[in-house]
This record gives structure tokens, C-alpha cells and sequence, in this order.
């Protein structure tokens, strides 16, 4: 039989095997790290055909480091926490050519007064992963999560066609000497074509299309198959290292070349500069360059090339100060303004709706955008029938501009807002002093439906998973009609809803026992959420949830809070006389009273928390102020939620900045008030030492 199989394979097989893995691995290389592929895909194929055929031929062969091992059937626990080798930070943000100038200038301070090289890379719109090679051979990758600690998703991106499973022994000897392991870090990017090819599928088989690039590229990598990560052609470009001492090297310009060598895919599109000019005409030639780009990119990286000064100049709490990202400014496109339509929100307020021939603007198509108001509507002169200026405020929510007035057509038609409600037909109105007009029906479906949404969001009551689509086929079934009507679904009901949509077979795809189970335990959980949440939840206009959190305090109850008058009501600190007629208003609308009351017997809190005697809370923050900045992404808690157990240990809880201020909250994408607080030197904790000081009660004496 040995004999057999050498003949078959023309050699030792373990030789064989040996040589085609040499061989393919060094094909891949030239495709995707150097982008000058040697042979055709056809004659690529073969070999990978040749190598699968000889390891299930010799099973004792297969090594995971193998070409043909890239994915496979085995699906297991997903998304396993993998803490860094070290924090993968933010960058700053210099958002023109004025604030990029600013910091060189202070780089070049930092620097005894002359400007360093500086490294330019394109800034890749993908997801942040990073890559963990022992002895030489990939064994884990882990997206970035908090920039502590991140999920492994290894299985996945091991079928990522430019991820070398094992380095180029070249690379190998540039390795400081007793380093076994190496974290490189880079970015995940699905190429412009493949995107709109993954969306048009999605939009042919019903599904919901992914909203931009980058999000389809973090979708991709953390699917629980990775035969269908797999299948979404990611791409990779690698461009850093978490400890630049495993390596031999000197400098950013320097690691690039080495990550080349070592078999990843570097991005071409980078220049070491010698001047402040070199950085500006850099940026500024990438920005013309970038809708050309077959990917997605938002700005350029500018990092201090040499090591030992990254290492001199170090970190604040959320980025290095040796880098910043120039970002460039939201892309415009032009269209033609169809119609305007409007859409009915929760409280009853239309909202025009611009409905445009779709364009695609940075990365994604549009096709509607909202107008804010008839007011906005007339400043900005847009017409139906118009040529539009389209662009992404942020790079994420499309917003009109204004018209091209050079090519306005003679029938561009003057909007404005219907007398009657598209949504039920009663009668428009907008009360003196306000620019919304609104539907006065509680009977509104349009408002049924935002007000259950609402109800079940994040921010509110918390019902996981049930998303728009669940709650749009209850209520299209009459099952749902208001809040109340959650606390009666039950998990057959759930399981065997219709979602509109049939299988190959013809059949109708209904929503199943796992969702419906699921479901009903999210439901059953969001009764155990704060009366302020309940409060915003139930959609009472004018109250957001700040104002919840104030009128729970002074009524820590549903009978107290319905008992109370106008005048009590606008006593509250936050609560002036046209919100206290509004929430006064609210309780005595008979439709609202038995939705009030069957949430009651449904078992929804309906009095704040109070404490047992004997189980009072520590004040060990007595004394001492805070302020929460950007969004908790790791914690589970709104900023509203983590303030509310800083009172409970004594703190006061501020909404600005200053001196006097004992410690800022910095979660993900901190503003002016992270700024502020180190421009005066207050305390910066983030998000890990916030649940460090909830969980033990310990003040942090450094930061």
C-alpha cells in the first residue's frame, strides 16, 4: 500500500506534501502580499487540488499550518474573550489641514524642536484585528473589542485568503532573539466590488442589506460559520505590532517592508516624509485618490517613524501621541430629489423624507434621507424634482445639502407638509412656537408601531431581539397594538410567526422555537428594569431619559407620579412648565391609563428601587464628582445606568466639566469633555476601572 501512494504521488508523500505547501505558499505570497501573481488561478488550483488529494491519502500528514486547512466543518464556542499583549488604542482625530499642522507642530516640540520623519498610511475603513504568531505559525486572532480585550476569531480568519498561516522563514532572522510570539496588528476590509455584489444578494433573497463596507467586514469575521466568512472575500492589510522590541527593527517605514517579507498583504499607498509640506501634499493627493481606491478608506495615519521616539513621546489615556489620523471630510455626491415623502415618528411628529434616485456615497447606497422639518425644507430651497447634494454627516446618516440651482428643472414643485396624516388621516397640527408638526391620533399606527420600538430599544426597556422586522409582523398579525401586549406573547406564538418569506420549498419561513424562546426570556427580564426606564419607555413627550431618571427620584412611584399636578411636576429640577402639562397631560388620557394598569399586572417595576433597612449602599463616593463621556461598549450600561450606581455609592453625577471635577468616564468615542478634563488635568478612567470602582468601592489613587 505505501509503495502505492509513493508511486501515485511521484515521491516520498511527506516530501511531496512539503514542497507543494513551499510552493503554494509562495504563490499566495506573490497574489496577495505583492499583488503580481506568477501562475494562473487554474494552475494555482491545481496544486491546492494535488496537496488536498495527498493529505487524505496520508491523514497523519495534515499540519495546521497547512494551506488546505483554512476552514473546515468544526463550529465551537465562538467569540472567546483574548486579552491583548498590550492595549490596542484610538486614534485622534485632526479633522483638516489646520489641526494636522497643530499637532506636528507639537510633535516637532516634542521632539527638541525639529519635525521627525513621519510615516503616511492610508487610513483602511475595515475592522481593527490582531494576529498572534508562535514560532512562526498563526495561533490566534482577536478583534479588537475594548482595546484590552478583544474576541478570538481565529476559525475565521484563517480563511481569509492574504492571512499567511506560517511566516516566510525570510523574515524569520529579524526576530529578536528569545521572542516565541509576535502580535501584529492590522486592519479587515471587503473590497468596494465585493461588497455590492454580498448586498445585492442579500436584497434578492429578502434580507437586510449591510449599511456600509466596514460593517460588512466586521459582520463577515464574526460569524459563528466561517464557511461563510469564507465566502465574503475579506481582505487584510497589516501595518503594526504591539511590542516593536520582538523585532529587529527600527522604525514604522522599516516594519512595513518587514511585514512585506513576511508573507502579509501591506498596503502599497505609503511615503515616508521629511517635511510638514510632504505630509500635507500626501494627504491631500490620497483624498483626490479615494474614490478610485477598490476599497474604502476615511483619512491618513501620520505616525512618528522612529520606535524610540514613539516610546519617548507614549500615550494619553485613549491614544498615542505619537500618531494621528487626518480624516477627510465627508464625501458629496449629487442625485435627483424624487419626492419628499413623510414619516411618522412615536410622538406623532412628520418628518419629511427625501426619496432619491440612489447613489452610492462613501461606500454605501442611499436612496432616502431625512429633511428634519418644513422649516429646513424651505431654508434650504429643496425642490422636487431637483439636483441634490448628497453626503454622510460623519460618514454614516445621509443628509441633503441643497440644490444645484444651475440645474433646477422649470417643474421642480415646491413641498409642503399634508394637512391630514399619511398614516391614519386625522388631522395635522403644530402647536405655537414649534417647528414639527404632528398627527394628533394615539391611534396612529405609524406611532404603534415607533412607540413599540421604542419600547423594546436598548435605551428603554431592553428586549433583545426584537428588532423591527419581529415587531412589524406582530403588529401587521394584530397581536401587538401597545407596550402591554408584549407580556402576553407567548413562545408558540412567537415561534410560528409568519416573516413573510418562504423557503426553497415554497413553505412559509416562520420565526421558530429558539427565537420564540429567546424572545419571551428577553421579555420576561426587561420587567426588571428601572422605573426611569420604564418612564422613557412609555414615550411621554419631551421626556428623554435623563428627565426620567429626575422624575423618578421625586415620584418613586407610578401612583405617586399619576397623583401628582402640573405644578408639583414643574417643581422637578429639569422639568419646566410645557413638559410638566405634557407628562400631566399623559396620565390623563384614558387610552394610556389601562396600558399603565396592564403593565402593572404583568409585573413591569413601577416604583423606583428603594433599599432595605440594614442593606444600605456604602457612600464610599461621598464627596467626589463625575462625568461620563462616550459610549460603555463593554459594561452592558447606558451612561445613564452607570451614573445612577455612582449616586448610589455618594458621587455626584455632573453633565460638564470642571476644575472641581473628581474623575471623567472615557468610553468609546469620548468628545470635548474627555478634552476638557485633560486640558485641566482631571482624572481619566476608562471603562475597565469604572466596573473595578463599582464592583469593590476602590477610589483609584493614579491614573
Amino acid at each position: 500500500m505505501a509503495d502505492e501512494q509513493v508511486s501515485l504521488f511521484g515521491e516520498d508523500p511527506a516530501a511531496r506534501a512539503a514542497a507543494l505547501r513551499k510552493e503554494i505558499e509562495h504563490h499566495s505570497y506573490q497574489y496577495y502580499a505583492l499583488d503580481n501573481p506568477t501562475i494562473s488561478d487554474a494552475a494555482f488550483d491545481s496544486l491546492m487540488r494535488e496537496l488536498r488529494e495527498l493529505e487524505a491519502a496520508h491523514p497523519e500528514l495534515v499540519d495546521p499550518s497547512s494551506p488546505t486547512q483554512r476552514v473546515g466543518g468544526y463550529v465551537g464556542e465562538q467569540f472567546a474573550p483574548v486579552v491583548h499583549e498590550q492595549r490596542m488604542y484610538s486614534l485622534d482625530n485632526a479633522m483638516d489641514l489646520d489641526e494636522l499642522d497643530a499637532w506636528m507642530e507639537r510633535t516637532a516640540e516634542a521632539c527638541g524642536g525639529t519635525l521627525p520623519p513621519l510615516c503616511c498610511e492610508l487610513k483602511i475603513d475595515g475592522s481593527s484585528i490582531a494576529l498572534t504568531y508562535e514560532d512562526g505559525v498563526l495561533l490566534r486572532a482577536a478583534t479588537r473589542g475594548d482595546g484590552t480585550t478583544g474576541e478570538d476569531v481565529t476559525v475565521n480568519m484563517r480563511t481569509v485568503r492574504d492571512v499567511p498561516l506560517r511566516l516566510r522563514e525570510g523574515a524569520l532572522a529579524a526576530i529578536t532573539p528569545g521572542v516565541d510570539s509576535l502580535e501584529l496588528r492590522g486592519e479587515v476590509y471587503m473590497p468596494k466590488k465585493s461588497f455590492e455584489l454580498l448586498n445585492a444578494a442579500a436584497v434578492s433573497e429578502g434580507r437586510q442589506p449591510f449599511a456600509n463596507p466596514r460593517n460588512a467586514a466586521a459582520g463577515s469575521l464574526r460569524q459563528k460559520d466561517p464557511a461563510i466568512t469564507q465566502m465574503r472575500d475579506l481582505s487584510t492589510f497589516m501595518y503594526a505590532i504591539a511590542d516593536d522590541r520582538s523585532l529587529e527593527v527600527t522604525g514604522q517605514w522599516e516594519l512595513l517592508q518587514w511585514l512585506r517579507e513576511a508573507g502579509f498583504h501591506v498596503n502599497p499607498d505609503v511615503k515616508l516624509c521629511e517635511t510638514a509640506a510632504e505630509v500635507r501634499a500626501f494627504c491631500e493627493a490620497c483624498l483626490e485618490r479615494r474614490e478610485s481606491l477598490p476599497y474604502e478608506i476615511d483619512g491618513v495615519v501620520v505616525k512618528v517613524n522612529e520606535f524610540a521616539r514613539q516610546r519617548a513621546m507614549g500615550f494619553t489615556s485613549r491614544a498615542p501621541r505619537w500618531a494621528i489620523a487626518f480624516k477627510f471630510p465627508p464625501e458629496e455626491k449629487t442625485t435627483l430629489l424624487r419626492d419628499i415623502t413623510v414619516q411618522v415618528g412615536r410622538t406623532g411628529a412628520l418628518t419629511p423624507v427625501a426619496e432619491l434616485e440612489p447613489v452610492v456615497v462613501a461606500g454605501s447606497t442611499v436612496a432616502r434621507a431625512t429633511l428634519h422639518n418644513l422649516d429646513e425644507v424651505h431654508r434650504k430651497d429643496v425642490r422636487i424634482g431637483d439636483t441634490v447634494i448628497v453626503r454622510k454627516a460623519g460618514d454614516v446618516i445621509p443628509e441633503v445639502l441643497g440644490p444645484v440651482l444651475s440645474l433646477r428643472s422649470p417643474e421642480a414643485r415646491v413641498w409642503e407638509m399634508p394637512s391630514l396624516c399619511p398614516s391614519c388621516g386625522s388631522p395635522v397640527v403644530r402647536d405655537e412656537g414649534e417647528v414639527a408638526f404632528r398627527c394628533i391620533s394615539i391611534d396612529c399606527p405609524a406611532q404603534a408601531l415607533e412607540r413599540l420600538l421604542h419600547w423594546a430599544s436598548r435605551g428603554a426597556l431592553d428586549i433583545d431581539g426584537m428588532g423591527e422586522e419581529i415587531v412589524s409582523r406582530l403588529v401587521e398579525s394584530g397581536r401587538l397594538a401597545d407596550v402591554a401586549d408584549y407580556y402576553s406573547l407567548t413562545e408558540d406564538e412567537l415561534a410560528s410567526l409568519n416573516m413573510g418569506r418562504v423557503n426553497k420549498e415554497g413553505e412559509p419561513i416562520r420565526l421558530g422555537h429558539t427565537m420564540g424562546k429567546k424572545l419571551v426570556a428577553a421579555i420576561e427580564a426587561s420587567k426588571g428594569r428601572s422605573f426611569a426606564r420604564v418612564l422613557f419607555g412609555l414615550g411621554i413627550r419631551h421626556v428623554g431619559k435623563t428627565t426620567a431618571e429626575l422624575i423618578a427620584d421625586a415620584f418613586p412611584s407610578m401612583d405617586a407620579l399619576m397623583a401628582a399636578g402640573e405644578d408639583q411636576l414643574a417643581e422637578v429640577h429639569g422639568v419646566g412648565p410645557k413638559m410638566a402639562h405634557g407628562i400631566w397631560l399623559f396620565f390623563r388620557t384614558p387610552d394610556n391609563l389601562p396600558v399603565i394598569d396592564r403593565l402593572r399586572a404583568a409585573g413591569v417595576t413601577m416604583a423606583a428601587e428603594t433599599l432595605v433597612p440594614g442593606e444600605e449602599v456604602p457612600q464610599v463616593l461621598a464627596g467626589l464628582t463625575f462625568v461620563l463621556t462616550g459610549t460603555l461598549v463593554n459594561s452592558g450600561m447606558t451612561r445613564d445606568e452607570a451614573g445612577a450606581r455612582l449616586k448610589a455609592m455618594g458621587a455626584k453625577v455632573s453633565g460638564s466639566v470642571s476644575k472641581k471635577t473628581s474623575f471623567v468616564v472615557a468610553g468609546e468615542s469620548a468628545g470635548s469633555k474627555y478634552d476638557k478634563a485633560v486640558s485641566l488635568g482631571v482624572p481619566v478612567l476608562d471603562e475597565a476601572q469604572l466596573l473595578h470602582l463599582l464592583e469593590t468601592g476602590e477610589v483609584p489613587r493614579e491614573v
